[in-house]
């Protein structure tokens, strides 16, 4: 009985690895736009705060500058 069982899950997850999934829906031209202004954004608060780091790591050599 419990190789019946065993084998009967085995199955199923094998047949459940060749199932496909429905394609997402396709995004309208405000999803996109909204995707990129949110891409922008991100990369312009990446940008600042390496700035802000650099400045920083400048100002700390300058202050133990030999």
């Amino acid at each position: 009985m419990k190789k019946i069982l065993i084998t009967l899950a085995g199955a199923l997850v094998i047949g459940a690895s060749y199932a496909k999934l429905p394609a997402p829906p396709a995004k309208t031209n405000a999803e996109k736009a909204a995707e990129a202004e949110k891409a922008d954004a991100a990369k312009a608060k990446d940008a600042a705060e390496l700035a802000k780091a650099q400045d920083k790591a400048v100002a700390n050599y300058k202050k133990h500058k030999k």
